[in-house]
């Protein structure tokens, strides 16, 4: 059992890294770039914005509490009233549980798979993993099938997409350019940064138009020769310089331009910055954005890391109240800026937790029954679908699965879950194959 708390129990350390690629050198080897084709519908207008609660979230402490249970399964924290008669939220989330009429409840989602990458894998994309198929993300295809429709990339990760122990290639089988725009956490200046947006020494944009006119050409001769469709790299680079050139879309990862009283009801912390950044993200026009918040493998030592914090942690607070600052803050600022009418915000990860604390204090990987939160883009207001037992072990009723979840996002979002993608050797793969959209959610009888 690891000790360390940003390590999951597979053993992979939670590193805020960057893996993104420069923006000004703009990527100007070739890539392997899939053959892709999409069906789409009427060009959609609404966004996502996803908090991943990485590690695993135990939804008895959160969003589905037992409190009539004895206390080996219930836990050692309490519950509290919600804006819903009857429906009980954990103790350390008392503002979102005064938002919850602005929201839906899904308390019976249910997968088979309780390994984090792999748990991951379903939740992120629908599909179960496959070897003969690398998947996409959800954000990657709607950046996918949205492409070029703003300056900014069209699904970014804040701080970046390490989900499920890294394992997760969020592009799957797109090209390269539908990966997740990732950003760096500079923990001394307690921000985030975005790197490259300015040209290194010696380039300007005259430069750089110059270098990828080249590419370009090369691409075109290569294609026009061997016959065959080879990187692409044209939306990659074009992305990139719709990123220098705009000054707009800069400004949008610029957190000091928001007034501090805004900033003050994230918090200064660092999740809720993010989520802060997240919504100057989808107001300037992205798609998709993955507010990647890690810690939630919670095998021990449950009070103190759910709600009390460590002493001298960049975050001192629980991981449950600052995801109740930030997550409340993000739905109400959207709320009052009308903007919840076109964002959806979706906060889940890839399981729950035990329903019976362990010997270390703490919850182990429990797929078989967990919750996920919904607000916006046209979801219905006050709204709890589904049920668990009365032990939180196993669905009760209203049983939904990952792949009915990323069928139910497509379809707010604006897609037809049917809609198909071609991968790299030619074969079609729909949005969703075994997930249906969950006709409470979307207005299907």
């Amino acid at each position: 059992m690891p000790t360390n708390r940003n390590i999951l129990c597979n053993g992979v350390r939670r590193r805020d890294f960057l893996r993104m690629g420069s923006l000004s050198a703009l990527g100007l080897g070739f890539m392997n770039q899939a053959r892709a084709s999409a069906s789409r519908l009427a060009q959609p207008k609404r966004n996502c914005i996803l908090i991943w609660l990485d590690g695993g979230a135990s939804h008895l402490e959160t969003f589905d509490p037992k409190p009539e249970m004895p206390v080996e399964v219930r836990g050692p924290l309490g519950s509290i009233s919600t804006a819903l008669p009857g429906i009980r939220f954990g103790e350390c989330l008392p503002r979102t549980a005064k938002l919850l009429s602005k929201m839906t409840l899904l308390r019976g989602v249910t997968s088979p798979l309780g390994e984090h990458n792999l748990g991951a894998h379903y939740m992120l994309t629908g599909y179960q993993p496959s070897p003969a198929i690398d998947y996409p993300s959800i954000g990657s295809a709607v950046s996918f099938l949205s492409k070029g429709a703003s300056e900014l990339p069209g699904h970014i990760a804040v701080p970046n997409h390490r989900v499920g122990g890294g394992y997760l290639r969020a592009n799957g089988f797109l090209p390269p350019s539908c990966s997740p725009f990732e950003l760096n956490r500079d923990v001394a200046a307690k921000k985030l940064t975005v790197r490259d947006l300015d040209f290194y020494p010696g380039l300007d944009f005259q430069r750089v138009e110059r270098r990828v006119d080249y590419v370009r050409r090369l691409d075109q001769f290569s294609r026009s020769h061997d016959r065959v469709e080879h990187s692409a790299t044209n939306p990659g680079m074009d992305q990139a310089l719709k990123l220098i050139q705009s000054q707009s879309a800069r400004q949008a990862f610029e957190l000091e331009r928001e007034p501090a009283n805004i900033r003050g009801q994230y918090s200064e912390s660092f999740f809720g910055q993010c989520c802060l950044l997240a919504r100057r993200l989808v107001e300037a026009g992205s798609r998709f954005v993955t507010v990647n918040y890690t810690g939630w493998d919670t095998h021990d030592n449950l009070v103190t890391r759910l709600k009390d914090g460590y002493v001298g942690a960049k975050d001192p607070v629980g991981l449950i109240p600052n995801l109740d600052r930030g997550l409340s803050a993000l739905v109400s600022d959207l709320d009052s800026r009308g903007l919840l009418d076109e964002t959806l915000v979706l906060v889940m990860g890839e399981f729950g937790r035990t329903p019976k604390i362990n010997s270390q204090g703490g919850r182990d990987h429990w797929p078989r029954v967990f919750s996920v939160l919904m607000a916006g883009a046209g979801v219905p207001r006050g709204s709890v679908i589904g049920t668990s037992d009365a032990t939180g072990e196993s669905p009760l009723d209203g049983a939904v699965t990952p792949a009915d979840i990323a069928a139910t996002v497509y379809k707010i979002l604006g897609f037809d879950p049917d809609t198909e993608l071609t991968t790299p050797d030619g074969r079609p793969v729909r949005l969703s194959l075994n997930g249906k959209p969950i006709r409470e959610l979307v207005n299907e009888s």
